[in-house]
């Protein structure tokens, strides 16, 4: 039994297990963002979304984070991860049971037996760690993956909430213009009372006024459809937040200032490119694990027990003890062992290869995000002129039009302009408070890198 011992520890001593191999690293990462006007250097922010200083947002972002399903799921995905390690961490350890029996025959009488049974497979090459490795690995992916998944939920109610906040303001707008436009066709009707305008002008009156009218129907059906969606994302039923969402209030503008992070930070606290990480990490472990089954395993067990003819002299009774070393190495399997290396070397390819395109679209989001701002603020700036213009127009052609200065048709282009760019404004600024949460996600904003470490 001593020598038995002395060989499981020995071979125990004698087992390792080769590093695995490291992170591929990433494409020639840029000094900077190619369409970045602010200066970088600093990571995104955490919470974003109180940036925007909008507490009703506040309030639907932290309902979500607690109550959505797809983050409810992948929180059970990573308990379920977790206690997988668990799993495989004690399937390293030695294994120790108890038994008892009663034994009656005939002629012979009875027998009682008790005692404790051990077992260890000894793991000499390596492979139950890399397994456990291979766990280990996955359970870092999964914690990633909620991180991404609380990134992803975060940015989809940002983006719902400031949708919804720009098409009430475009429905705003729309009443406004109609009610102009209500006005000038009362005007134009008492006018062809008169006789001083002809029945044209009021058809033409009538047909602007219910072309603005026909723009609400559609603006507030979507406006409805966006709080059923927040609130699905919040996990509730689609209409529970109608009386909270369907007043109007302010869009949402973020502060300004952004300072960009670098490439090479954004790509750290990208969740999703720890996941691809984490993954290429598990898909080496499990090569390891596939070459060391090429390798003999050995087995040590044991058992000590008691024996007796009576219950009450079981405790006097002899004392039994067996010790057994056993090895096992499989001579011919057909190349299934073979064929399991290929395929794990294989997977591991795979792995490295979404791990870089995974980095590569990273980089991809961050700088069509900065040109999408770029781009918008642009827009809404000289939007925001055309829009000013636009309206002093229309005032003024309004109230030329009273004193009979000028004639319907100039009354009519200046509103049907008025309409056109205030409400392009607006779509604008909705856009551009859009762009700045989808540059928060792109940058890895919306969770903490140190999430995935809690164990």
């Amino acid at each position: 039994m001593r020598s038995t011992l002395a060989i499981a520890l020995l071979l125990a001593g004698c087992s390792s297990l080769a590093p695995l191999p490291a992170v591929p690293p990433e494409p020639d990462l840029p000094a900077g963002w190619a369409a970045a006007q602010d200066p970088g250097g600093m990571p995104a922010d955490t919470q974003w979304w109180a940036r925007f200083d909008d507490a009703l947002l506040l309030r639907c972002l932290d309902e979500a984070l607690r109550a959505n399903t797809t983050v409810t799921a992948a929180e059970a995905a990573l308990r379920q991860a977790r206690a997988l390690v668990g799993v495989g961490a004690a399937n390293l350890q030695p294994r120790l049971g108890s038994s008892a029996s009663a034994q009656r025959t005939r002629g012979s009488g009875s027998l009682f037996q008790a005692g404790l049974d051990a077992s260890w497979e000894l793991d000499v090459f390596g492979g139950q760690r890399a397994g456990v490795q291979a766990l280990d690995a996955t359970a870092l992916a999964s914690a990633a993956s909620l991180a991404d998944v609380r990134v992803s939920i975060a940015a989809e109610v940002g983006l719902r909430y400031i949708a919804l906040r720009g098409l009430q303001a475009r429905i705003q707008v729309a009443e406004r213009n109609l009610a102009t436009q209500r006005q000038t066709l009362q005007i134009t009707d008492w006018r062809v009372q008169a006789g001083l305008l002809s029945t044209l002008e009021l058809q033409q009156a009538r047909a602007s006024a219910a072309q603005t009218e026909a723009l609400l129907p559609a603006l507030r059906a979507t406006a409805q459809q966006t709080v059923h969606a927040l609130a699905v994302l919040m996990g509730q039923p689609p209409a529970a937040l109608d009386d909270l969402l369907q007043p109007g209030a302010p869009l949402p503008v973020p502060e300004a200032g952004l300072a960009l992070a670098l490439p090479a930070q954004t790509l750290r606290q990208r969740p999703d490119v720890r996941v691809a990480e984490q993954q290429v990490r598990a898909a080496s472990a499990r090569l390891a694990q596939a070459d060391a089954a090429r390798y003999p395993s050995f087995n040590l067990g044991g058992s000590l027990g008691l024996q007796a003819l009576t219950l009450g002299a079981l405790g006097n009774g002899p004392l039994l003890a067996s010790a057994l070393a056993s090895g096992a190495w499989a001579v011919w399997d057909g190349g299934a062992v073979r064929a399991q290396i290929d395929a794990q070397d294989a997977a591991l390819v795979q792995a490295r290869s979404a791990y870089r395109a995974t980095v590569l679209t990273a980089l991809q989001d961050v700088e069509d995000a900065l040109v999408a701002l770029a781009g918008d603020r642009a827009r809404g700036d000289s939007l925001a002129s055309a829009a000013t213009a636009a309206e002093a127009a229309a005032t003024l052609a309004n109230q030329r039009f009273r004193s009979g200065l000028v004639d319907f048709q100039t009354v009519l282009e200046t509103q049907r302009s008025q309409l056109a760019t205030q409400d392009a404004l607006t779509t604008a600024r909705t856009d551009i408070s859009s762009d700045h949460v989808r540059l928060f996600k792109a940058l890895g904003g919306g969770w903490r890198p140190a999430v995935e470490a809690a164990r």
